[in-house]
């Protein structure tokens, strides 16, 4: 790695971090050692889960599962909603090939999965272990330490649900803390359907890896940014916070972590009609507006120029920083179910593999205006009384999660 690289590295650093100070509630106070430990820890962790050998070989045999789980969903999507066609020239086309019954069906079975592993306890093992070593470095209590890091693995607003009895005592840093990291990762639901939009244009990777690791090393990420924005010592504790019953038995877990998926993968669906058609609304406007002054006018170049200096941030070279920041900024826009497939169809040459692994990082979260009002309604359920405080801290919490993602992808960098 060149003096310069590194230069731009340690530029990287620096700014992400002080991208976050002007949205402090008080910047005099903030605890600079907690952004020494995030970054550290981030570090580490990415040293660890993209590095050691017994990690990777842990990967490739859960790459295998997430293969099993494709075939398995095709399997059931086909018996539900038809098989595709023997005749590839047909002007007859399967179901199967549309992204509303052949994507979204992944989202339903890796959630029923999910909640079984959770009943039995596999996944409820390591969202503590994630959870302690946060308590300890960053001084959180344990309700929001658990909250944060379930999301690694859940939706969320699933992970709230696990600390809803204390949901009502947390002091809005936490509110904050709880909030960042459910938009800075993504979770297990959704990853096997983003796995299979990108796995085309990933083919040499081993993507459920990255989407592992990118959840994991942004939440420690999130906490950090939320400890920037409001600095505060209030812990809410319990040592019962773990306790949490989710599911009665395993057809429990069957039954409603189906009707979890469900519910989520209608919600990407009609949301996704929503915010493309409005994105076509814009453009069309945007283009006549361009007609007239001589410049092609679009939502994804205004984009493009707004967020490429992030992602130069990030470490990716000028000249692909603006191809990067427009897929950024789809993202924090509209969500990750367009950036993504915008990042799966970009042109061979256009971005280099570093670039575009940087650019899978950072787009890996639910950090989106639409994802704001979801847990503001979702969490605000929960505790009716903090709606207010939620509404409060929803815009820093969104920005965070964007940082913290950003972290994430200048942090894997320095290891590509």
């Amino acid at each position: 790695m060149s003096a310069l690289n590194i230069l731009h590295i340690i530029t990287g650093f620096i700014g992400l971090i002080l991208l976050a100070v002007p949205f402090s509630n008080n910047y005099k106070i903030i605890n600079y050692r907690y952004i020494f430990y995030g970054i550290l820890s981030q570090l580490i962790l990415a040293a660890i889960l993209l590095k050691v050998p017994f990690i990777i070989s842990f990967f490739e045999l859960l790459g295998n599962g997430v293969t099993i789980l494709q075939n398995a969903t095709v399997e059931g999507a086909s018996f539900v909603f038809g098989y595709p066609p023997s005749d590839s020239d047909s002007v007859y086309r399967s179901l199967l090939e549309t992204f509303a019954f052949g994507v979204l069906p992944y989202i339903i079975v890796m959630s029923c999965v999910s909640a079984i592993l959770w009943y039995w306890g596999v996944l409820p093992f390591i969202v503590n272990v994630i959870s302690k070593v946060c308590q300890k470095l960053f001084n959180i209590g344990g309700p929001v330490g658990l909250g944060a890091a379930a999301n690694v693995f859940i939706g969320q607003v699933e992970a709230p649900l696990l600390i809803k009895p204390y949901v009502g005592k947390l002091s809005n840093k936490e509110l904050l803390i709880l909030m960042t990291a459910g938009m800075a990762t993504v979770a297990g639901s959704v990853m096997v359907a983003l796995i299979s939009i990108l796995e085309v244009q990933f083919a040499s990777v081993n993507l459920i890896q990255h989407f592992l690791t990118a959840s994991v090393l942004s939440v420690p990420a999130a906490i950090m940014y939320a400890n920037i924005m409001i600095p505060s010592n209030e812990i809410t504790d319990s040592s019962e916070s773990s306790n949490t019953k989710v599911y009665n038995s395993t057809m429990d877990a069957i039954t409603t972590g189906t009707a979890q998926g469900s519910n989520i993968a209608v919600s990407v669906g009609t949301i996704l009609i929503a915010v493309i058609a409005l994105v076509y609304i814009a453009n069309s406007f945007l283009s006549l507006i361009g007609g007239y002054i001589g410049i092609n006018l679009s939502i994804e170049m205004i984009l493009g120029y707004l967020f490429a200096p992030i992602t130069w941030l990030m470490g990716i070279p000028w000249n692909e920083a603006v191809i990067a920041g427009e897929l950024l900024g789809l993202k924090t826009t509209l969500n990750e179910f367009v950036a993504y497939p915008a990042l799966a169809s970009l042109e061979d040459g256009v971005m280099s593999e570093r670039s575009k692994l940087i650019t899978f990082y950072s787009l890996c979260g639910f950090a989106n205006f639409s994802s704001v009002g979801i847990l503001i309604s979702g969490i605000g359920a929960m505790a009716p009384e903090r709606k207010d405080d939620l509404i409060k801290v929803s815009f820093k919490a969104l920005v965070a999660a964007t940082l913290a993602s950003c972290m994430t992808g200048l942090v894997v960098g320095c290891f590509i």
